[in-house]
């Protein structure tokens, strides 16, 4: 989501970059070229941070995307992607479902979640989940630069001041582990779920049987150690950024 402060932040990071921009570089100082995959269901944001980009980096290739299938056409069209930035909430994406499925569907592409939801709670969860940073979107030009340039040579980037060393409780802990072992066609079943699809609604979007879905329903209750769909809908909830409380799922005994 845009906020009204987002847009006069970046406008000054794009008059701030442009004079001072330079270009990728490797560890031997060569210039290279990064492709870099913007998604973010806003367009004024997303043309707002592409022009910041293109200043800053001269020679890298910046496609965009408005939604998850979007991105998913992108990466399958140019494998070779260097960075995706993802925003939280967007088309096909709802909290940190589309983290999950990207990171589990492309798992040698860096994912930087790109956020106005900017608490220590959500940036944790993100890391946890596969990201390769968090950029919030209030940073100012300087920063931007720093995270982009890291992430792009293989660091892991979040706010300098923020500190993720606070444990979590047990549940969570074992939540996130089960979540991470669903597959990417099992997370888009979940989330099909969650909207209450049945078998057949879920079979004719993903163009599968419906033997082969409730085959994945079947696997997925296996792997959130849940009895029922209604207990799986309930844990895919807590993939959303405001559910993530102890007590929203109840595990089998």
């Amino acid at each position: 989501m845009l906020l009204s402060l987002e847009l006069p932040v970046l406008w000054k990071m794009i008059d701030t970059i442009a004079i001072t921009g330079f270009g990728s570089r490797d560890g031997a100082g060569v210039m290279v070229q990064n492709n870099i995959i913007i998604a973010d269901d806003h367009p004024l944001f997303r043309g707002a941070l592409r022009q910041a980009l293109e200043s800053q980096f001269h020679d890298d290739d910046i496609s965009e995307a408005g939604s998850l299938d979007e991105i998913i056409a992108i990466v399958d069209n140019e494998p070779e992607i260097d960075l995706v930035l993802l925003d939280l909430e967007m088309p096909g994406v709802n909290g940190y479902s589309g983290l999950m499925y990207l990171r589990a569907q492309y798992p040698n592409i860096p994912i930087a979640i790109v956020s106005a939801t900017e608490t220590p709670a959500v940036i944790r969860r993100c890391i946890d989940f596969g990201a390769s940073g968090f950029v919030p979107k209030s940073v100012g030009a300087e920063t931007i630069r720093t995270a982009i340039e890291k992430l792009l040579h293989g660091d892991i980037w979040t706010p300098p001041d923020l500190d993720l060393s606070s444990p979590d409780d047990g549940e969570m802990v074992e939540l996130v582990s089960r979540m991470a072992s669903l597959t990417p066609q099992q997370i888009r079943v979940l989330m099909m779920l969650k909207e209450g699809l049945l078998n057949k609604q879920i079979a004719y979007q993903l163009r599968v049987s419906e033997a082969t879905v409730k085959a994945h329903v079947s696997a997925i209750l296996h792997k959130l150690n849940v009895d029922s769909r209604t207990q799986a809908v309930i844990a895919a909830s807590k993939m959303e950024i405001d559910q993530w409380q102890p007590g929203a799922v109840q595990a089998r005994q």
